[in-house]
């Protein structure tokens, strides 16, 4: 098991492991379950022979922390899309009032998200449709010609762990270090996703940074999950913001996977942890 950081991808955490393991030169190694390059956290490594296991660890059930920034929202969910806040419109400044109970109303919101629920596959994704993966049909802008693809996923535990605020600057300065912490992507085959489109994030970011007529500081919710494999903490996140009253725009601000194995939703009880 090893512990991806904030800006690897799963080979990239991967291939520094056996880099600092030359005994592992020659051995094949796989890891099983993806994390996105905003999410740190376990990430299960396969090695040798049981490489050829692989698909029966895809099923495992995945323990979370992750935290959700309302106010802004993105074309990926999380801190690395393009910003959907409209810089020219009253909504962008659209905030959740305290008088609204925010908490209170985050607590119903992870009653109701609890149990067996269909969620859509984030546009930003490798799911394939129709042979190609979903983010390619998305940087193609092509997501017209098709439908996007729903998972049944199984929410065992959704709780609000607490609320925060941060001000509109520090939010944008931590920002541009998680997107500045992935290395440039140069490679030829993943030209049009154009090293993350970070050249449009990153003036995204420094918009809203620069605009005094948006709120000064932002809520935060922080949360802890623990649902079915492949269950996306990005998706999540956004419609717990669509949930509020009033909707509201919403990303992924933290994604950290604590806990992978089976667990056993009569007993409430992890039967196998890696």
């Amino acid at each position: 098991m090893l512990e991806k950081e904030v800006g690897e991808t799963p080979l990239s955490c991967a291939e520094e492991y056996r880099a600092s393991h030359p005994e592992l030169n020659d051995v094949s190694m796989a890891y099983a379950g993806r994390l996105d390059p905003m999410a740190s956290g376990k990430l299960l490594i396969l090695l040798g022979e049981e490489c050829k296991n692989q698909t029966m660890y895809h099923g495992l059930d995945k323990e979370y922390e992750f935290s959700v920034l309302f106010g802004i929202g993105s074309d990926s969910h999380d801190v690395l899309g393009r910003l959907l806040t409209d810089l020219s419109s009253d909504s962008v400044k659209q905030e959740v009032d305290e008088s609204s109970q925010l908490s209170a109303q985050l607590r119903d919101i992870c009653k109701q998200l609890t149990g067996n629920i269909e969620l859509p596959y984030p546009h930003f994704s490798a799911k394939t449709v129709q042979g190609k993966p979903l983010h390619m049909w998305t940087l193609e802008g092509r997501l017209g010609e098709i439908e996007i693809p729903t998972k049944e996923s199984i929410i065992y535990w959704l709780a609000l762990d607490f609320v925060e605020t941060k001000t509109r600057a520090e939010i944008c300065d931590e920002s541009r270090t998680k997107i500045d912490s992935i290395p440039e992507v140069t490679e030829a085959r993943k030209a049009l996703g154009n090293d993350f489109r970070r050249v449009d994030v990153r003036q995204d970011w420094e918009a809203i940074k620069k605009n005094d007529s948006l709120p000064d500081s932002y809520y935060i919710a922080h949360f802890t999950c623990l649902a079915s494999s492949g269950t996306y903490m990005r998706t999540l996140a956004h419609l717990i913001g669509q949930k509020l009253k009033p909707a509201t725009p919403s990303l992924a601000w933290r994604i950290h996977r604590t806990k992978i194995g089976t667990f056993d939703d009569n007993t409430k009880t992890w039967e196998k942890q890696y």
